[in-house]
């Protein structure tokens, strides 16, 4: 079974601002932000994403930004 990688292990970029942010565009546009935990990209998926694999990176890290919110 996949797991997120720690907190303390994201990548710096993914502030709980930049986070929240997501989440609150994705309420009031057509945006469904997601990122990689791993190297920060952003993607977009499902906001209730789980270890989709990052097109950069290649890791199973990618998260939705509603998923991520979760763990602030």
């Amino acid at each position: 079974m996949r797991t997120m990688i720690p907190r303390s292990k994201w990548h710096k970029s993914l502030t709980d601002e930049v986070i929240m942010d997501a989440v609150q565009r994705s309420h009031v546009t057509t945006d469904n932000p997601g990122f990689c935990v791993v190297c920060g990209a952003k993607h977009s998926c499902e906001p209730d994403a789980r270890n989709y694999t990052c097109d950069r990176c290649e890791a199973e890290q990618v998260f939705g930004a509603e998923e991520l919110l979760l763990y602030l």
